[in-house]
């Protein structure tokens, strides 16, 4: 009976015995979806955006900030601390420390209670990122399998990267390279011993030795893990002695550490539902942003809005004034600097890419270009007189009679001054001469959006952000050459890898070089003489125009310098009026100039005078000297070339610009009116090949229209009037 029951306890133990290794095999098997969250470990990692020179402007992460930390970038001392308090004998056991377990099981029975775990530091990576803190056998046991398990797949330095990546650090910084730049503002590579052994006793309780609130307990328990290194003999007592003595700067910072937020607003939005979530992909981002010009950007606009509010008796709580002001290298699209508005934390609105407004006279320039692209010159005579436009409102008939700002008209008015004083009835028969269609064309090709039909074309009634009028101001600034604004060079992995570069959309040769100087010398006037006096300074060449609309709702100015183009607007997000005399040579002129001279002062070797292209000569029209080119050449007189170029002597200067008037009774008798044309007809008078112009032969191209040169003064009427 004995020898029965000896066999039956064998085989019971064997099948028990089987039945164990089952289980464990199925267990072993059922956790291993749980272990491939570690074996192909990707934790949401925290990108950082970069100035255009490499400095940092922010961290953007969604939960966790966390910065990945390869191995090959661990200091040497931060791992042997880590395994030096947490389990020295891990480069030994398979994920699993029988010894520790043995010695945890004692400890545990003699206090009566769970009070020591004897977990590997595979066990703690497991515990931290697969299971709970809930200290149960079968908890335990999961966690046993998932450590043996991920051995067998990783190397002890992948288990070691994960480890110190995964763990938290208090002050919500996931992973030791967080931590480190947090605390101390510092690289992996560039910490000492003792910031290593701080990072190293943290994790154990990281609120309770946090060092930005408890110091010296912090100090106190990094000096326990610098012992516990000298004790086993990895560091030397010089090394320890030194360390103990030392007391490192801890910063208390934010997590973002945001120093531009509306820049970093704008690239989130920009990348939103791009590139999965860019704020978990661990993405090095580089915009074309300067910080030292973003500095001045918003020196420039501090100065100009205060200047706004003392002028119109406003406090800047609760002023409803704003201001927007961008940027752009001329040559590459880079935007430098970008102020969306006059206090983000009031208003966080980036009024330089959401907000649309009128441009005004602002636009003017891109008919003035088209009119020098057909063949006019900047001495062609056009016509500074009244006429009246029909149109039809709700099936009724309306009459449009624009006027000019000083509510006078001049007769006849060389190209150059209509455009230096902003002359709106000039600007309204040359775009009843060129015809609107023509103008609509062509400007189609910049990009610009819901081009008027209509004569309103001329005085610019239609919706521009500032970065688009940044954008098509560019075929001034950049000899004719278009190029669309970028706020992203390019972004990196972190594997490293260049995944995404910014490739701006160009048009070339919306213009040729020859003829967008012209245009760039009138506008050189402009600032010099004409409605943008304020925006003159000294020691540098400016171009630029004003803008002002209907009631004086929206202010701007529009300029460049031979690198960098700028734009400033000022205005109301309600759309009301700013306020009598809100010009933009009077509001947004000084924030440009402003700007222009903090930028000479920050990069003294900045160009300073524009390069004149070849084909550009200079001759005489009426006595007084002018540019012309073999496209736009003068109506008549001598002509010899330009070089070397001297500057023109202009006539007196009209220091107001125009605005628009509405819906004026033709038979008020306020000024001499020339026939009615109707609005929606945009009429040219090169439409039927009248005498006194030339043509060139074969079919009209958008973007380059026939020569229509007039060897008369622009208009069908007499001049009888004046």
């Amino acid at each position: 009976m004995f020898n029965s029951l000896v066999k039956g306890s064998i085989i019971l133990a064997m099948v028990f015995g089987i039945a164990l290794t089952a289980a464990f095999i199925y267990a072993y098997e059922e956790i291993s979806l749980d272990a491939d969250k570690l074996i192909n470990y990707k934790p949401e990692t925290s990108s950082i955006i970069y100035d255009r020179n490499g400095e940092k402007l922010a961290y953007v992460f969604k939960k966790q900030h966390r910065l990945y930390a390869r191995y090959d970038e661990l200091p040497s001392f931060l791992v042997e601390g880590l395994i030096a308090m947490e389990d020295t004998k891990f480069f030994e056991h398979n994920g699993v420390n029988p010894d520790a377990i043995l010695r945890a099981i004692i400890k545990d029975i003699q206090a009566g209670a769970f009070v020591e775990g004897g977990s590997t530091l595979t066990q703690q990576l497991i515990k931290n990122k697969l299971l709970s803190n809930e200290k149960k056998l079968a908890r335990k046991l999961k966690e046993a399998i998932l450590a043996l398990k991920i051995e067998h797949e990783l190397s002890k330095e992948d288990i070691i990267e994960r480890y110190l990546n995964e763990i938290s650090y208090g002050n919500n910084y996931f992973g030791v390279k967080t931590a480190a730049n947090g605390y101390f503002h510092k690289e992996l590579h560039e910490i000492t011993l003792k910031e290593a052994a701080i990072l190293i006793g943290l994790p154990n309780a990281p609120s309770f030795y946090n060092p930005l609130k408890h110091y010296k307990r912090a100090l106190d328990r990094a000096n326990n893990v610098l012992y516990r290194m000298k004790s086993i003999g990895w560091i030397t007592q010089s090394d320890y002695l030194k360390a103990v003595k030392e007391s490192p700067k801890v910063y208390r910072t934010s997590l973002t550490q945001n120093i531009a937020p509306g820049i970093v607003d704008e690239v989130l939005r920009r990348f939103k539902g791009k590139l999965g979530d860019i704020r978990t992909g661990g993405y090095q981002i580089y915009t074309t942003i300067d910080m030292k010009q973003q500095a001045i950007a918003k020196e420039a606009v501090d100065f100009s809005y205060k200047k706004a509010l003392k002028k119109y008796n406003e406090k800047a709580k609760t002023s409803t004034l704003s201001v927007a002001f961008v940027a752009v290298e001329s040559k590459t699209g880079d935007i430098l600097a970008m102020v969306g508005g006059t206090d983000y934390k009031k208003s966080a609105f980036n009024r330089v890419t959401q907000s649309k407004r009128q441009p005004g006279s602002a636009f003017k320039p891109f008919i003035y270009q088209t009119a020098l692209d057909m063949g006019y010159n900047p001495a062609s005579p056009l016509t500074d007189l009244a006429r009246t436009f029909q149109y039809y409102y709700k099936g009724k008939p309306k009459i449009w009679a624009p006027k000019n700002y000083e509510h006078d008209f001049k007769g006849f008015i060389s190209l150059r001054e209509a455009l230096v004083h902003s002359r709106n009835l000039a600007t309204i028969n040359l775009v009843a001469d060129l015809g609107v269609s023509t103008i609509r064309k062509r400007l189609a090709f910049l990009d610009v959006p819901h081009i008027p039909r209509d004569m309103s074309i001329a005085l610019g009634n239609l919706g521009l952000s500032p970065l688009k009028m940044a954008q098509i101001f560019s075929v001034f600034a950049n000899k004719g050459h278009m190029i669309a604004p970028r706020l992203v060079s390019k972004i990196v992995s972190k594997e490293g890898a260049v995944i995404y570069e910014t490739r701006p959309k160009e048009i070339e040769g919306f213009t040729t070089p020859e003829q967008a100087y012209l245009m760039t010398d009138i506008l050189k006037d402009v600032i010099k003489r004409g409605t943008g006096k304020n925006a003159r300074v000294e020691g540098i060449e400016l171009a630029g125009k004003t803008g002002t609309t209907n009631n004086n709702v929206d202010a701007w100015f529009c300029g460049y310098s031979p690198t960098i183009e700028t734009i400033v607007w000022f205005g109301r997000d309600d759309n009301k009026r700013i306020g009598r005399g809100a010009t933009g040579g009077a509001l947004a002129a000084p924030a440009f100039a402003f700007y222009y001279k903090k930028l000479l002062e920050l990069y003294p070797d900045t160009k300073r005078s524009f390069d004149i292209p070849e084909g550009v000569f200079k001759g005489e029209y009426e006595g007084k000297s002018e540019l012309y080119t073999e496209n736009s050449p003068l109506p008549d007189g001598d002509k010899k070339e330009v070089h070397p170029y001297d500057q023109i002597e202009e006539d007196e200067m009209l220091v107001e610009e125009t605005d628009i008037r509405e819906d004026i009774d033709p038979d008020d008798g306020e000024i001499g009116l020339a026939p009615t044309i109707n609005i929606d007809d945009g009429p040219s008078i090169f439409d039927n090949n009248e005498e006194g112009t030339n043509e060139d032969e074969g079919d009209d191209d958008p973007l380059h229209p026939r020569r229509k040169v007039p060897k008369k003064p622009v208009s069908n009427d007499s001049g009888t009037l004046f």
